[in-house]
């Protein structure tokens, strides 16, 4: 079989509108799967466009008509990103427009500026209307004689990938509300910090580990220590994906408890065991609960410091931990079933003794 060669080019906006109102564009192919993006992935989606993010491909199959010596173009990869665009730029062009589940506006938690959140295309200022209409999206369209047995097999090798998806990467393209954008706003802002202590490596970062991390923590300052199930993380992405209370405390303690960990002991932890993304959710747990207490309101309580000699507490203890001096539990705790609540509770109090940090619960 002879390689394949689609032409690579742009089209803007504006010109896949024309495409939409000629009737020239196919957004419902036989091997589409339905539109099932929510309103949080669309205003994601419009919001990066506005910014001038780039977006992925969009991938089109040419179709002749030879009867009729016309042309149209049929999607293979992009429906749910072309039928985002034109509901929100015009929603007159989709002759199976539905209000109830077509019609959005970017969200605020996406793009806090006020002549953009909450604003619909004929709403934003002209200069952000000309920008959206001109942006260019990078498509390549396959020739008119590429046969439906090769299109499944672009369509099927599109949608899977050589590795199976980590549970927070499957997270990532299922929602797209509140607490998953605080939780990747705070990823990407303590980068530098996951890479100088050693917590993640960059394969870690690309396969979204960080992300993962930042969700444990923001959930232990919400419910307290639970056991890590994924299942149950994705509970309160889903919970938390329109409003989350107290979210700028949520923020701001976050921000606090990491710039205190990095500012005492952050040239020391790549050192230690607390590089283990387990152990550093323990330390993080910790410091957490001397800090502020574990389950307190987080409208709440000012933060108080670290006991003198701390960071020399945190190198006798990782000591210990490579060397096995501790209780058996403990031991047990440090290295079996790290994500299990009772193991979890075993090495909070051994942290918090072992590094003289308090509690008031």
């Amino acid at each position: 079989m002879p390689p394949l060669k689609p032409t690579k080019t742009v089209y803007t906006v504006s010109q896949f509108l024309d495409h939409q109102r000629q009737g020239n564009l196919n957004l419902h192919p036989r091997f589409q799967r339905r539109e099932v993006w929510k309103s949080p992935a669309k205003s994601y989606f419009i919001d990066s466009l506005i910014r001038g993010y780039p977006v992925p491909i969009i991938l089109l199959r040419q179709v002749h008509d030879l009867p009729t010596m016309s042309s149209s173009l049929e999607v293979i990869d992009g429906q749910q990103r072309l039928r985002t665009i034109l509901s929100f730029v015009d929603s007159t062009v989709l002759t199976d427009f539905d209000k109830s589940k077509d019609e959005f506006t970017v969200k605020r938690i996406h793009n806090d500026n006020p002549i953009i959140a909450g604003k619909r295309f004929g709403q934003l200022p002209k200069a952000v209307q000309h920008g959206l209409l001109a942006y260019e999206l990078s498509t390549h369209v396959v020739p008119a004689d590429t046969g439906d047995d090769v299109v499944y097999r672009i369509f099927a090798r599109l949608n899977s990938t050589g590795l199976p998806l980590k549970p927070q990467e499957i997270r990532n393209a299922e929602f797209h509300g509140v607490f998953k954008s605080m939780v990747y706003d705070l990823g990407f802002a303590y980068l530098d910090f996951w890479r100088d202590c050693r917590i993640f490596s960059d394969e870690g970062i690309a396969r979204m580990a960080e992300a993962e991390a930042v969700s444990e923590c923001l959930l232990l300052m919400l419910h307290g220590i639970t056991a890590k199930k994924q299942k149950d993380i994705s509970k309160w992405y889903k919970a938390y994906e329109d409003e989350l209370p107290h979210a700028d405390a949520l923020r701001s303690r976050f921000e606090h408890v990491i710039n205190v960990l990095d500012q005492s002991v952050g040239k020391l932890l790549p050192t230690t065991r607390f590089t283990r993304p387990a152990l550093f959710f323990s330390l993080f747990a910790a410091v957490y609960d001397h800090i502020y207490t574990l389950k307190s309101r987080l409208d709440r309580k000012r933060p108080k410091s670290l006991p003198r000699g701390f960071g020399q507490k945190l190198l006798k203890v990782s000591e210990r931990i490579r060397l096995q001096d501790l209780p058996k539990s403990v031991a047990d705790a440090m290295e079996r079933a790290t994500a299990d609540k009772k193991r979890r509770d075993v090495r909070h109090k051994f942290l918090m003794k072992a590094l003289d940090l308090e509690t008031n619960r």
